[in-house]
């Protein structure tokens, strides 16, 4: 059996400024609109990341993606350009550093409402990735 994770809802402040920051910075398409009241980010031909509006108290979260080096680098770049602060340990303060894990590459930023997102190079969740 083979199963994908097709679309997850992401509940946020501002379902807009956080879409459109997250797609901006993966590089990705977005829309203001979807079906329902998401704001949708076309993460890839096989995931969707719906934003949706809700009231506080939002439970804060933590999302990764593993990317290649030359995707992270990019992704990188477009944090840095946009004025983003980023660290390079989960719980660590902000230090504008990458981290390395495995050979890899790591950094760690919020999204506006406070998520927290992750992008790596190499698994520590999987060894054979």
């Amino acid at each position: 059996m083979t199963i994908h994770l097709d679309h997850l809802l992401i509940p946020v402040r501002d379902k807009i400024a956080a879409a459109k920051q997250l797609a901006e910075l993966l590089g990705v398409p977005w829309s203001a609109t979807g079906v329902g009241p998401f704001a949708p980010v076309f993460v890839s031909d096989s995931l969707t990341i719906d934003f949706d509006q809700w009231p506080e108290p939002i439970p804060l979260q933590h999302y990764c993606f593993r990317v290649e080096q030359a995707d992270f680098d990019a992704i990188l770049g477009r944090i840095k350009a946009a004025g983003i602060p980023y660290r390079s340990s989960v719980h660590a303060d902000i230090d504008y550093q990458v981290g390395s894990y495995n050979g890899g590459s790591i950094v760690y930023w919020n999204e506006p409402g406070g998520h927290q997102w992750e992008i790596l190079t190499v698994s520590y969740a999987r060894a054979d990735t």
